[in-house]
């Protein structure tokens, strides 16, 4: 992924945000934010055989402490015309076929439990519940405006 990608990129997210399942975040962040936070070496983009940007895959390091410096948490993204044929998958696995290379041990996300796709995805991928933060935050747009959503706390360990 690079900056040039970045407006499919940020349509995406932003379609992302407006299902109400995806983050809490309001809107998508500047690339110069969305670039500062994201390690270089995992992020990817899915493109189609005309260049077109079909979905998009980031890791974050979950702590500054070098205790955790092989956790990363990842988010994955996928245009919703692209739902559903592969890309979520596909760009799930460059994320962990990227992040056992570099000696990452663990891969990790959030998910709201209404998202059964994304759950559904990283079940497939190999990721296991570690359980579910309650109420974990208050959603603050869309349909759950107000309302206390909980996450599911997935994970991936690295076989190395």
């Amino acid at each position: 992924m690079t900056e040039q990608d970045w407006p499919s990129v940020e349509a995406i997210y932003a379609a992302g945000i407006a299902t109400g399942h995806a983050t809490f975040e309001t809107a998508p962040p500047s690339w110069r934010d969305f670039d500062a936070a994201r390690a270089e070496e995992h992020r990817f983009v899915a493109v189609d055989p005309g260049g077109r940007v079909l979905g998009w895959a980031a890791v974050v390091t979950v702590s500054d402490r070098c205790v955790y410096a092989g956790v990363v948490e990842h988010s994955v993204y996928v245009a919703p015309a692209a739902r559903g044929r592969g890309v979520g998958r596909l760009l799930l696995d460059e994320v962990i076929a990227s992040t056992d290379a570099a000696g990452v041990w663990t891969v990790q996300s959030g998910v709201f439990p209404e998202n059964t796709a994304s759950l559904a995805l990283h079940a497939a991928a190999g990721f296991r519940t570690v359980g579910v933060r309650e109420r974990l935050g208050l959603m603050s747009h869309g349909p759950w405006a107000g309302r206390w959503r909980d996450v599911v706390l997935l994970e991936r360990r690295s076989p190395a």
